[in-house]
């Protein structure tokens, strides 16, 4: 008992004489540190891929929203078993020039509606691109294709 009494206030001891208040910040600390943050110099990779969700404007189809949902409901082959219900969870990065590339399902439910849906996402027009702090960037977008949605 006394070991570990011993080593209580050991612990307490250093943890008490440890801390310094020559390290405490100051609000003038923070200004000087936000003017240099202002100052430096941001080097930005053109290659690197942007998520949507930090992304100031966001990427769109030409037209929005309905527009996409009407495009893929006119080009979307329906799979044979005219029964199938589900979602086709795809990903893919919008270029800087609005083109699709690296389109890659997450999610199939069979009976070839991935393959159906990247041949229908290779086929669409060019997107309009994110964009970063006035800079166009490279996108990595997700999308949900809803099959009960688009059997015709």
């Amino acid at each position: 008992m006394k070991k570990f009494l011993i080593l209580i206030l050991i612990c307490l001891s250093q943890s008490v004489f440890s801390q310094s208040k020559k390290n405490q910040i100051t609000p003038d600390n923070l200004k000087d540190n936000l003017e240099n943050y202002k100052s430096e110099e941001v080097i930005i990779d053109e290659n690197h891929v942007y998520n949507t969700a930090g992304l100031e404007i966001l990427p769109s189809f030409p037209g929005g929203k309905d527009a996409l949902d009407r495009f893929i409901k006119e080009n979307y082959k329906n799979p044979k078993d005219k029964t199938l219900k589900g979602n086709v969870y795809l990903t893919f990065i919008i270029e800087k020039d609005g083109s699709l590339t690296d389109i890659k399902v997450l999610r199939d439910i069979g009976f070839g509606t991935g393959s159906e849906a990247i041949r229908v996402l290779k086929t669409s027009p060019k997107w309009i691109p994110g964009k970063q702090n006035n800079i166009v960037v490279r996108t990595l977008y997700s999308l949900p294709i809803s099959i009960n949605n688009f059997l015709k």
